[in-house]
Formats: C-alpha cells, structure tokens, sequence
C-alpha cells in the first residue's frame, strides 16, 4: 500500500521536524554539561585544583552545538529574515520571496559544508591534534561540526524540493507555513 503523494509532503515534514527536534534537545544536554563542567572547574580551581582543557572543551562544544542547532532553527522558522517588503506583497509575491530566502539558504549552507571538508581532510591527513594539554584530536571535534552543517545542507536542500512542490501546486499557506517568515505581529498573536 503505497501513500498518496499529498500525504508524503506532510509526513515527511514532520520527520524532519521530529529529528531536529531531538537533535535539538541533545544539544541542550551537551550544553547543560559543557556548564556543569565549567563550574566544577572553577570550584575546584577556588581550592587549587583544575580539571584543565574546560575552556577547550566548551569551544568545541559551541561550534558542534551551532552547526547542528542550524537545522533546528530552519525547521521552527527562527532564522532572522528582514521581512519589510515581503509584509507588503500578496500571497504569491510572499512565496516568491519565501523560495528565493530558502534556496539562498541551502546554497549557502552547501558552500559552507563543502569547504568545511578540506579542513577535516588536512586534519586526518596531518593527523592533526590541539596544541593544549588535552591534546584532543582535532578530528574528533570537526568531523561533529562538518556532520552539522552537512545535515543543515541535507535539510535546507529538502525544504527547498518540498517548497518548490508545494508552491507548483499552489498551497502557498503550506509553504509558508513551511519556510514562511514570521512577522512581529504574528509572534505576538
């Protein structure tokens, strides 16, 4: 029993949306621990004792947290768009600008992942390491952050197949509703 092609586009939405939605809430548990570790860093350096490489730790950790946090925002429309002249038009003027923001969005975000690879290759190649007392291996920390903006790009792409879908079949409320800005006034209602 195969499904109506109608039906695919919201499910697979909602796929995408349940995934980022648990990737963000394992990025709040790195980072509630990234703080714990902290603390008890600077706790323990109030009695002469240090863990050492907290710092270094949290770096990596926030350029891991962004990276996957991206798709999260894509996916609860929270990514800051200057939406002036889109209040403006009609729906399909609004459409227009919608898929236009959104394929910038994937092109950028496929550029970025694209150029993070020659970073993490060098890293392998060299068999780099951090210049610290941990001695992490640097690939560790950026093969977790070129992963998060791989998934960005794999999800920007997909918003941008599923838009273009939605908006030759004329549903522009579900694309906007998909990849749509959100207004002040419709933040405050």
């Amino acid at each position: 029993m195969t499904q109506e092609p109608s039906a695919v586009i919201p499910l697979l939405i909602a796929r995408i949306r349940r995934i980022n939605n648990l990737i963000a809430i394992a990025a709040g548990l790195v980072l509630v621990a990234c703080v714990i570790l902290i603390l008890l860093d600077i706790v323990l350096r109030e009695v002469g004792i240090s863990f050492g490489g907290a710092e270094e730790i949290s770096g990596y950790v926030m350029a891991g947290v962004a990276s996957w946090g991206m798709s999260y925002a894509l996916t609860e429309l929270a990514h800051v768009r200057i939406d002036l002249i889109r209040l403006r038009l009609r729906q399909r003027g609004r459409a227009m600008l919608d898929l236009i923001a959104i394929v910038a969005l994937a092109l950028t975000s496929v550029v970025i992942a694209v150029q993070c690879w020659p970073v993490l290759a060098k890293t392998i190649e060299r068999g780099s390491s951090a210049n610290t007392a941990l001695e992490t291996p640097l690939w560790i920390p950026q093969s977790i952050w070129l992963s998060g903006w791989i998934w960005f790009s794999v999800c920007s792409c997909l918003l941008v197949i599923l838009t273009l879908v939605l908006l030759v079949k004329s549903r522009f409320d579900d694309a906007d509703a998909l990849v749509g800005a959100r207004s002040e006034v419709e933040l405050e209602s």
